[in-house]
């Protein structure tokens, strides 16, 4: 196959086509192959065959396992000895873990937004929030996944440190895992326009202990419908 395919097979229900123009192609084919397994394209265990990969992506096999081998060492995947590439599964403990982080990092952000952010900041962060809205009406979950990113890209860039952006982004596969997971709770998506409002308020406050103390209480609340939904599912694979 050509280093990017013009006329790639049938991606199914998503479009997980590289754009060429977005970004640097490999950093395009990661975060392809990352939105495909965050909106269950691929889902937990399941195997991640090249072709399979090649041809929703539309790009070449060295390409794929580039990204592989990038997604491997974030933790999303794992290399099964003769079953090759899988999804990588979560235990509840270790997303609880996952989320006792997220937390800490991104009720930070929070302070640090209130704190530091400029006008131009806020008008991003407001517009991403819009965006976040409007998607939690789409049936897609890859426009939702897209519009949160968008959202907590613009907490980062406001709060105004680098070194916790590079933090968030270590984290940020399995966080997209668990932030889909979270979505999908009953009455969730309600729940959490209402907390980033919350959370937007105390920012445009200016107060930055409040808007620490919100974006702690997000993350602890998505959480909580996360962590409530992996038991269920373990409980019923159990039986």
């Amino acid at each position: 196959m050509d280093e990017l395919s013009t006329k790639p097979a049938d991606a199914g229900k998503y479009d997980f086509l590289v754009n060429r123009t977005a970004a640097p192609l490999r950093q395009s084919v990661i975060e392809s192959i990352r939105n495909a397994i965050a909106v269950g394209r691929f889902k937990a265990g399941e195997r991640l065959p090249e072709r399979t990969l090649c041809e929703i992506t539309g790009v070449s096999r060295t390409l794929i396992r580039e990204a592989l081998r990038q997604l491997e060492s974030e933790g999303l995947i794992k290399v099964v000895p003769h079953r090759g590439p899988i999804v990588a599964r979560l235990t509840p403990k270790q997303a609880e873990g996952i989320y006792q982080v997220r937390a800490e990092l991104e009720g930070l952000a929070s302070q640090l937004f209130a704190e530091n952010a400029t006008e131009k900041h806020f008008r991003a962060l407001q517009e991403a929030f819009e965006q976040v809205k409007k998607s939690y009406r789409s049936k897609d979950p890859l426009v939702r996944l897209h519009a949160k990113n968008r959202f907590y890209e613009c907490l980062v860039e406001g709060s105004g440190n680098e070194a916790l952006g590079t933090a968030l982004h270590m984290l940020n596969s399995r966080i997209m895992l668990l932030r889909a997971t979270s979505l999908a709770a009953p009455g969730r998506m309600k729940a959490s326009l209402a907390e980033l409002q919350e959370l937007i308020d105390a920012m445009k406050s200016r107060d930055g202990k409040a808007a620490r103390a919100a974006g702690e209480r997000h993350v602890r609340n998505a959480a909580e419908a996360a962590l409530k939904l992996m038991r269920e599912n373990e409980e019923k694979a159990a039986e």
